[in-house]
This record gives structure tokens, sequence and C-alpha cells, in this order.
């Protein structure tokens, strides 16, 4: 459900803004478009000149004009296909053979649920708060949790008290996405220290093939400071937005108060982690990937793990997320007002292994434009993660993977496109 945006890696590496997910870099944006420009220039400055081959450089100045329009994002492109839309898919979003979506396993049933429960575990918050501390109750619905992020690394959660279910915050995210171009390219800034991005692609610092996706990036740490730089289109985005942002973080402390509580941490161990996820960043990544006409030669997003502790995600009633579950990919039939949770880098290395941070890719269709909102929590930057002291056994369990911090991640991503689970295997210790 995320990537790392290396313009705000680059700021946080000198700031106390924790590393966000999926990726962007305007600034790169910006010095393509002015490189066709400049390309395009030389193309005239060629021809007036009588370059003996005028037809090479005019060429070269079109692919230079292809580039900008595929830059200003998915949706611009759409748009200016006219109202039929654009009936052929660019080259550059075409992947390679190997790397396109082949049909999901739709109706598998990895849970056991039963097909309106959906095809990954379902946990009930409302149920868990209900439950008396120590009792069977309790202990059987942390258990469901601890089995959740043990097996699948990802699950849903119903019973979270968020008011509408996040109706209102999928509202205004559809309408962002529905402003004229010129209001949305109003946040593709150069400037790496802004609180607000809007953006196209998965990261386009290293993407040899684009994405099918539009996103809006908006920082959480410090609201007060931060919602005066957000969008003031459409009028109610800061309000719904800020809302459902401290509704994220509540729900975060939640989930990892009991995640704590499943793995058998309490204590003063607890009290720091969970006072680490106060003072934690937080990052919203709004995503749009529009109906695509040729959606089985693309994605939306690659296959990828987040980085963080817990991702929160909230999503529209159109199919796309896949989980890579038993060497298959399974889509996520969206239940109804539920959201779904993932876990991170962060929190599989905190846990020795013990939870699982899962692979997963967003595939795109034909028909139906898709909207959805990733939550994104990890602790603050100049914490550095291992394993759990309570969790490593150096008979049983030994200890799996390094310490690392932010610093490291940022060297990392440096030389790397940061998809699948790579810098997670860096991190990872060889045991006998």
């Amino acid at each position: 459900m995320a990537i790392l945006d290396l313009d705000d890696l680059v700021r946080n590496s000198s700031s106390t803004t924790a590393p966000p997910c999926h990726a962007h870099s305007a600034l790169a944006s910006n010095q393509r478009l002015s490189q066709a420009e400049c390309k395009a220039g030389d193309a005239a400055a060629a021809a007036a000149a009588g370059d003996p081959n005028p037809h090479q450089a005019e060429c070269k100045a079109e692919e230079e004009e292809d580039d900008e329009l595929l830059l200003k994002g998915v949706r611009h492109l759409c748009e200016r296909g006219g109202g039929g839309g654009i009936k052929r898919l660019p080259a550059r979003y075409v992947l390679p053979p190997s790397d396109r979506p082949a049909a999901p396993d739709h109706r598998v049933d990895i849970a056991g649920a039963g097909a309106g429960g959906g095809l990954i575990p379902v946990i009930d918050l409302a149920r868990l708060r209900a439950a008396p501390p120590g009792g069977e109750e309790r202990a059987a619905a942390l258990a469901k949790l601890d089995a959740a992020c043990r097996d699948y690394g990802f699950f849903q959660v119903v019973g979270h008290g968020l008011a509408g279910g996040g109706i209102e915050m999928l509202d205004v995210a559809r309408r962002f996405f529905e402003l004229p171009f010129g209001e949305r390219a109003r946040h593709m800034s150069p400037d790496i220290r802004a609180a607000v991005r809007y953006g196209t692609s998965f990261n386009q610092l290293n993407d040899g093939v684009l994405c099918w996706r539009d996103f809006l990036k908006l920082v959480c740490d410090d609201l007060d400071a931060v919602v005066p730089t957000w969008p003031v289109a459409p009028a109610d985005l800061r309000e719904v937005v800020s809302t459902y942002a401290r509704s994220c973080r509540r729900l975060f402390r939640e989930l990892m108060e009991a995640a704590l509580e499943a793995l058998g941490i309490g204590g003063s161990a607890a009290g720091e982690v969970l006072a680490d996820c106060d003072a934690g960043s937080q990052m919203l990544m709004v995503n749009c990937f529009p109906a695509c006409p040729e959606p089985d030669l693309t994605l939306g997003m690659p296959p990828h793990s987040d980085y963080g502790f817990l991702t929160v995600l909230l999503q529209d009633q159109v199919n796309g997320l896949e989980v890579r579950h038993a060497d298959r990919w399974v889509l996520v039939d969206p239940l109804p007002g539920a959201l779904v949770v993932n876990v991170g880098d962060h929190f599989e290395m905190y846990s020795n292994g013990r939870y699982k941070s899962v692979l997963h890719r967003v595939r795109v269709n034909s028909a139906r434009s898709r909207i959805s909102v990733a939550s994104l929590h990890s602790l603050p930057p100049a914490r550095v993660i291992g394993p759990a002291p309570e969790l490593v056994d150096d008979e049983k369990n030994p200890r799996m993977y390094m310490d690392t911090d932010f610093a490291t991640f940022l060297d990392y991503l440096g030389s790397a496109e940061g998809k699948h689970k790579s810098f997670l295997q860096t991190r990872r210790l060889t045991t006998s």
C-alpha cells in the first residue's frame, strides 16, 4: 500500500519527520520537463540552421513532449484523450511480460471466512474492547490478531469506530482528483520541504515503467502546522482529511497496544514503544487509479512491502488490492465499512520475524476508477529498530535482523528501487 518519497527521505535525513511511503519526485519531474523544453528548442534550432537531418531532431523533440505529458499524471493523460478516453496504453506504462498481472485467484478463501467475510482475516475491535482483561474472550481475540499478523500480514478491521467508515474521506479524495489539472498541478512543487505533494506513478526517480496511478501525499505529523499548507480545494478537504488523520492515529495506537499484548510484551517495554507511536510519523497517501484501456499490461502499484509499523488502508468498493499469500496473488474483496491493515517492515524486524511484512500490489481495470487512502504509521526517525529482547532466544529464536535506522534506509534507497522486500533482506542476519 505504500512506497517512500525520495524527496522526503532527503528532507528527513536532517529533520524529525519520519519516512513516508509511496514515491514521487516532483523535483525530478520538473527537471525532465525543462529538459524536454530545451530539446524541443534544439530541434527547432537545428532545422533553422539547415541541419542535414532535422527530422531526427524533430522526432526526439516529439518523444520529449510525450514524456512531458506523461509526467503530468494519469488523470491528465486520460482527460487529454477526450470524452471517450484514451484507447491504447502508452508505451511507458507497458510492463515486461514477466511483470504483467496474470489472472488473480479471485475466490481463494485464505482465511476460511467465507465469501461474505473477505479474503483475509477479519478483526472486530468492538469485541476486543468489550472483552474483560485476562479473560478467555480477550485471549481468543488477541490470538486471532496474532495469527493474522503472523500468517497473513494483512487483516480487515471492523468495529473500528471511525464515523461513517471513511465515506467522507473517500468523497473528498474523489472530488480532489476531479479538479481541473491546473488546480491539482499547483501542488507539483519542486520544494522538497513541502508538506503536500501531487504526483504520479510509483517512484519516478527509478521507474523504468510508469505505474497507472496519481496520488496526493499529505504529511500529518503536526497537523496544526501542516494543515494550512494543504490544498484549499475542495473547500472541505482540510477539515475532512485532518479529522480522518486523527482517527487513523488513534486506531494505530489501539492496534499497536493490542499487538504488543498479543506478542507478550508488556510493562515498561510496551510503554516505551507506545510512547514512540504517539510521537511517531504519519503520512496520508491519497491514491487515484483511473480506468485503464489495457489493464492487463500494467499495474497501479508494483509488488512492494511497506516500511513502517502499520498501514491503515481505506478503499472504495472497486477491487484492486492483491496480497501475496502461499506463492500466489490473492484479490482482497473490500468488506463494506472495514479498513485494511497491514504489517510493515519495521514491525517484522521488531517482532523478530514473527509478524510478516507481506508483498502487495494494485491492479487496475478498464471500467471504473478506484480511490484508496493509505495512512502510513512509523516511529520517530531517530529511533533505532531491532528485534524486541523479549522475543529473542539464542537457542530457539535467535536474532533475525540487524538494528536499523533511517539513515541506513536512506543509503539503501540511494542505490536501489526499494520495491519488493529488498531493503528488509539487507537487514536480515544469516542464521544456521
